[in-house]
């Protein structure tokens, strides 16, 4: 008895531990973007200026030198240095968001962020016409589409990513936020009882358990 009662003590004990910290695949995923950007504009600044877009897939892409001194494909263009300060602030909240993550979806869609901005504002601190007003490099054209960088791509899949992440409910700390269907009562208790009534909303944790659960 006390044996069966001592394991299942460990087994809810081991359910309900929170998962790892997802700091480093953060940063990984971070860094790989972030080197593909700073490669790829070097790249193509060396080989691409003045001369004509390269055609590739029947003219389906063109790869050309465009210098952006506004946002992602190429929107307020007279607002460099503000948008050169939004880009640090981005990334300052991103690593202090960090501390809290547990989630491997938020870790690779924080890392996409985290990459592109970084590569964008590497733009903005290094290159002509000065510091906090320099030009991004942007390279990749498509019909009927702004002329981007790989930075410009991570930071829109990054959105798209965190945009259906928060819509499904998963958090942060790796817990998912869950609605009862249409007649269901809340897990938290009966509607009315005065535990979680009304409150339509429970959180399991990354093994998708529910709090309680062994």
């Amino acid at each position: 008895m006390q044996a069966t009662r001592g394991t299942a003590l460990t087994e809810s004990a081991a359910g309900n531990q929170r998962p790892r910290r997802r700091i480093g695949l953060l940063l990984l995923v971070a860094a790989v973007v972030y080197a593909a950007d700073v490669v790829s504009k070097v790249v193509v600044v060396a080989t691409l200026s003045g001369r004509p877009p390269v055609r590739l897939l029947g003219g389906l892409v063109h790869l050309l030198v465009l210098r952006n001194s506004g946002a992602a494909f190429s929107i307020g263009t007279s607002m460099t240095v503000v948008f050169t300060v939004i880009a640090a602030g981005v990334i300052f909240f991103i690593l202090r968001t960090s501390r809290r993550l547990h989630s491997l979806p938020w870790a690779i869609t924080l890392g996409l962020l985290l990459g592109g901005a970084t590569g964008n504002l590497t733009d903005r601190l290094l290159r002509s016409p000065g510091v906090l007003r320099g030009d991004v490099v942007d390279w990749i054209q498509l019909p009927h589409w702004p002329v981007f960088n790989l930075a410009d791509s991570a930071i829109v899949c990054g959105g798209i990513l965190a945009v259906l992440l928060a819509a499904r409910g998963y958090r942060l700390d790796g817990s998912r936020e869950i609605t009862p269907a249409a007649g269901e009562q809340p897990p938290d208790g009966p509607a009315g009882s005065g535990q979680g009534a009304g409150a339509g909303h429970a959180t399991r944790d990354a093994a998708g358990r529910e709090p309680g659960e062994g």
